[in-house]
């Protein structure tokens, strides 16, 4: 009989732990369900009802349904911002992916100094979506700037290139580009982890290292290449420092620079058109859901996994 009741003890014991675990669990886990509910969940409801609403900021939301979508079919604006939008995402982001493999490839051979170089390469990633690089990089751009002293050396003349609605776009994709330091260190940790018995044995079936590359190095990497193209469309499409800075808020010459997220920004802040601007910001949620949804649907075609 004592024993069962010992039994009794422990069992009950052990509940009355497992509740106090529970309780210390959320604790802890409260200050994480705050910042979801109040920062990001309870902003998204808010700008979803705004959404359908025309909004000015100074008056209260009046309901208009769903005015402000059907008003995108004809804002040209709109057009013209998803079109630069696709151009810089489209062309960016490839351009940076390869530069950032092609610079872990080169690392993962074991160069001297790699913690060295590794920092470096890193540190675009950092300041490259800063205001002062930006700042910096329309002046490098800009008629009188280095890059057309550079020009000068080989006898080319040169142009304000930020000032061109032919090359505005291109100076930010370079600047895009340029930031490839995050991706490059993450290629860098996949390569470490493929063995190296794997190159050994192509090697002695005759492969050359662009065969190994393409056979060995890419399939295995395949699932890193997938996360950083995932992440950098993502990062890609919320562009909006570099465009503002350099194009002094105006998305100009012709609109050239107007990305999308710069255009929400003029709706918003520059006409106090909230209704409309947070219909925008919905909108750039699904286009970005559908790209990435879309990586995922096409990743079991191309992204090779070990199970």
């Amino acid at each position: 009989m004592s024993a069962i009741n010992e039994l009794r003890h422990l069992k009950g014991g052990s509940g009355q732990t497992t509740k106090r675990d529970g309780k210390a669990a959320l604790v802890f886990l409260a200050p994480w369900f705050i910042g979801l509910f109040a920062i990001t969940a309870g902003p998204m409801l808010a700008s979803l009802y705004l959404s359908f609403t025309k909004y000015n900021l100074l008056q209260p939301p009046v309901f208009t349904g769903l005015d402000n979508f059907t008003r995108m079919f004809t804002d040209e604006r709109l057009h013209k911002s998803l079109g630069v939008t696709f151009t810089y995402v489209l062309v960016s982001v490839p351009l940076q992916l390869a530069l950032a493999l092609a610079l872990a490839v080169l690392l993962d051979r074991g160069v001297r100094g790699l913690s060295f170089y590794r920092s470096i390469y890193y540190l675009p990633s950092l300041i490259g979506g800063s205001v002062a690089i930006a700042v910096l990089w329309r002046t490098v751009f800009g008629t009188d700037g280095l890059f057309n002293v550079v020009l000068g050396w080989f006898g080319i003349e040169g142009k304000g290139w930020i000032s061109d609605p032919d090359t505005a776009l291109w100076t930010l994709i370079l600047l895009n580009v340029w930031t490839f330091g995050a991706p490059m260190v993450i290629f860098l940790a996949g390569l470490r982890q493929i063995p190296g018995s794997y190159y050994e044995a192509a090697s002695v079936d005759g492969a050359s290292k662009w065969r190994q590359f393409w056979s060995i190095t890419v399939p295995l990497l395949s699932p890193i290449i997938f996360f950083n193209l995932v992440l950098q469309i993502i990062h890609s499409f919320q562009s909006f420092t570099q465009a503002f800075v350099v194009s002094g808020g105006t998305g100009g010459p012709a609109d050239s620079t107007l990305v999308f997220s710069l255009y929400l920004y003029q709706r918003g802040f520059g006409a106090f058109d909230m209704g409309y601007a947070a219909s925008l910001a919905w909108l750039l949620v699904i286009i970005i859901g559908a790209f990435t949804a879309i990586n995922f649907w096409a990743s079991k075609y191309w992204v090779f996994y070990d199970d």
